[in-house]
């Protein structure tokens, strides 16, 4: 029982000590985890999509920030995507439950033609 006591101690600590809700930039986008995410947004664009025309190809990620939440991180990349020869500007932004390891593309915009 005591040590069931402590375990949940420390997890209540740990979890208080990380500042949830701030928007932190990504220092490394050329992080595999964070061309993984937006290459992750670029599919799930793509896949909502029904014209070959339509369909970006990633480019490159511009800047980031990371967000963290009660049970994952939000990431907010602005990527370069090529559209059949036209390169544009999008803002990504991508939830991900790292314990589950799932995650879910909740917008995808277009930011600059």
């Amino acid at each position: 029982m005591v040590l069931v006591l402590v375990v949940l101690l420390a997890f209540t600590a740990t979890k208080q000590a990380i500042p949830i809700g701030n928007l932190s930039p990504i220092n490394n986008i050329n992080d595999p985890k964070v061309i993984d995410v937006a290459n992750f947004a670029v599919k799930e664009y793509n896949n909502r999509r029904r014209k070959p025309e339509e369909k970006l190809r990633l480019w490159k990620v511009i800047k980031g920030e990371s967000q963290i939440v009660a049970d994952g991180v939000n990431y907010r990349l602005t990527l370069s995507a090529t559209k059949v020869y036209t390169s544009n500007t999008y803002e990504a932004i991508v939830l991900e439950w790292s314990l589950q390891h799932l995650r879910n593309l909740t917008s995808f915009k277009l930011i600059q033609a």
